[in-house]
């Protein structure tokens, strides 16, 4: 039986104030080599809750990106993040067979977190029967955010240069995308050797999505500047967003952690807009009728000190 603890959340209208967790949470992964752990993070009230599935980023873990797995909790999502082969807490040695083919198993990862979705629920005093399944997303950052963007509908390039495997989820109806790595034209020699998985084409990539991108981070992988980041938005079709914030770099301020190490642009105000908007665009992309989103990008607008801009398509 997992631990389970309650955390109150500062109130806001129409949110409730507490949030129930549960971790962790096992499911059965045959094949995989290790059984996948979930952390479950949902509203201690409410019905017909809409659900997240959060992909960490490398070496992260069911146990990060609290300041964003609380906040969507405390405003009515069922969030669940599962703990990926990479992560630091499982130590897989960096000759593991299973390495080259991590990015495939975070995938699938999140797909059977989808297929358990009536197990998750059941381990969780209280939340039976309180799941929208017909109203899921998925959200990740930096590898995480790859690994979400496949089940939006991104493919990766073959050698041949040609679009592999569709991985893409019809259960997923929307995604948040943080810091999400563009194309693969311009690694550097080392990403190129080591990553061949970072060779995405999002020609396909039609599911509704945000994309949220720092003006400042300069990654090592490539030879790119911080524009880097904002090709998901300009190379997919269909309904996008794009949020890119002032200032930030790879941790957008700190959405990670709490005062986690590898923030290196700690802005608490921009990681409180990140809050704000990846909500709103989640709340109006799973329910048409609400108009949090239009709000949420007119107040951004109109601020006369934004921390970020809004384009859309």
């Amino acid at each position: 039986m997992p631990d389970s603890n309650t955390a109150r959340t500062p109130k806001s209208p129409g949110a409730p104030a507490m949030v129930i967790s549960a971790k962790p949470v096992v499911l059965p992964a045959p094949g995989r080599g290790e059984d996948l752990q979930v952390r479950i993070s949902a509203p201690a009230i409410g019905d017909d809750l809409p659900v997240i599935v959060f992909s960490h980023g490398f070496g992260s873990s069911m146990n990060g990106y609290a300041p964003l797995a609380d906040f969507w909790a405390a405003h009515g999502f069922v969030v669940l993040q599962p703990t990926h082969l990479d992560s630091r807490t499982l130590g897989l040695p960096a000759d593991d067979p299973r390495t080259p083919r991590i990015w495939r198993f975070r995938v699938e990862d999140l797909k059977r977190v989808l297929d358990g979705l009536d197990v998750l629920e059941a381990c969780v005093p209280g939340l039976g029967g309180r799941l929208d399944r017909g109203r899921t997303a998925v959200a990740g950052h930096s590898w995480g955010a790859q690994t979400a963007s496949m089940l939006l509908g991104s493919r990766v390039l073959g050698p041949d240069g040609l679009p592999g495997e569709d991985m893409s989820d019809p259960r997923v109806k929307a995604g948040v995308l943080l810091a999400l790595t563009g194309l693969g034209d311009d690694l550097t020699p080392f990403a190129a050797q080591n990553f061949p998985f970072m060779k995405p084409s999002f020609d396909a990539m039609t599911t509704p999505a945000l994309i949220v991108a720092g003006d400042k981070d300069q990654s090592h992988l490539s030879t790119r500047g911080p524009d880097w980041f904002t090709d998901p938005y300009t190379y997919s079709p269909g309904s996008k967003s794009l949020l890119t914030l002032f200032g930030a770099e790879h941790s957008l301020g700190g959405i990670p952690g709490y005062e986690v190490a590898e923030t290196t642009d700690e802005s608490p105000a921009r990681v409180a807009l990140i809050q704000q908007l990846t909500t709103a665009f989640l709340r109006s992309a799973l329910h048409p009728e609400d108009t949090g989103w239009k709000a949420a990008a007119t107040a951004l607008e109109d601020d006369p000190h934004p921390l970020g801009k809004l384009q859309n398509k």
